[in-house]
């Protein structure tokens, strides 16, 4: 009788560290009610781990943007016409808002929109409703971040300044424990301190984290500060895009949203000839 060689035990398998996930909007076109077309083969990517800013004058396509991301544009009669919304390996062009929060994408809209009738704290728990960790100390968390929101736990949200309103927006967001945030407008009627303070807090996150950012944002000045890569929009389009820093030197960027001339001189708006930035970005 022949004897078989005993084969040794199968080694358990190796189970590899998945490669963090870009968000990556490629050549998306949106339409509202099927006939107005807003956006015009916008494309940009927000890699892992990165704060990236959109910039653009009021009506360039910024929010549609976001919506367009986190499948938001339904309750707009909006759509997908073309393109696609990735996230990772995961398609989101497709997926209602509920789903693309499962996968990891959360925005914090325009306008804070916090629960104004609960309290502080309820409306971080609603954040919760995933049901992702613990919630408990992730109200920790977010209290770490954001001291202010401890003190005002159980105060109704719609007694507490714009500003606090928009630490919670961004708080709640966090403990349905995204992997990209989105934000819209955070600096929007807030005063400069308060603007500096939160976007200190969403570098914090960022660091710390590993969180991706995508922010929208009309101020240039402190968006292009607090992001490493920045692309502007116009009339639906991407007619510009780099590093913050060089952006933020770039002669046109300086003139048309930092309102400098090459000389370092400040510029009434009035004075800007629209044609001119067109001409020279095309």
């Amino acid at each position: 009788m022949t004897l078989s060689t005993p084969q040794p035990a199968a080694a358990p398998p190796v189970t590899a560290a998945p490669d963090p996930a870009d968000l990556t909007v490629n050549n998306v076109e949106v339409v509202y009610h099927d006939i107005v077309q807003v956006l015009r083969g916008v494309s940009l990517t927000v890699r892992a781990g990165s704060v990236t800013a959109l910039l653009g004058t009021n009506g360039a396509g910024k929010t549609t943007t976001l919506r367009a991301i986190s499948g938001l544009l339904k309750p707009e009669n909006g759509k997908i016409r073309d393109g696609t919304v990735t996230f990772g390996s995961k398609t989101l062009s497709a997926l209602p808002g509920s789903e693309v929060v499962k996968a990891g994408v959360v925005q914090v809209p325009e306008g804070r929109r916090v629960f104004k009738h609960l309290s502080v704290e309820e409306n971080l728990r609603a954040g919760a409703i995933l049901g992702r960790g613990d919630w408990k100390a992730d109200l920790e968390r977010i209290y770490t971040y954001f001291p202010k929101l401890r003190m005002l736990r159980s105060r109704q949200a719609g007694y507490t300044s714009g500003g606090e309103q928009q630490m919670l927006a961004i708080g709640r967001a966090l403990m349905a424990h995204p992997k990209v945030l989105l934000l819209d407008e955070p600096s929007l009627g807030l005063a400069p301190l308060l603007v500096a303070e939160i976007f200190e807090n969403v570098r914090r996150i960022n660091r710390e984290e590993g969180l991706g950012v995508l922010v929208v944002e009309q101020n240039a000045n402190v968006a292009l500060r607090n992001s490493d890569y920045g692309y502007v929009m116009e009339g639906g389009r991407i007619v510009l895009e780099g590093e913050s820093a060089a952006l933020a030197s770039n002669p046109d960027v300086k003139e048309f949203y930092l309102g400098v001339t090459e000389h370092g001189q400040r510029k009434s708006f009035r004075e800007v000839k629209s044609y001119k930035r067109r001409k020279r970005w095309m």
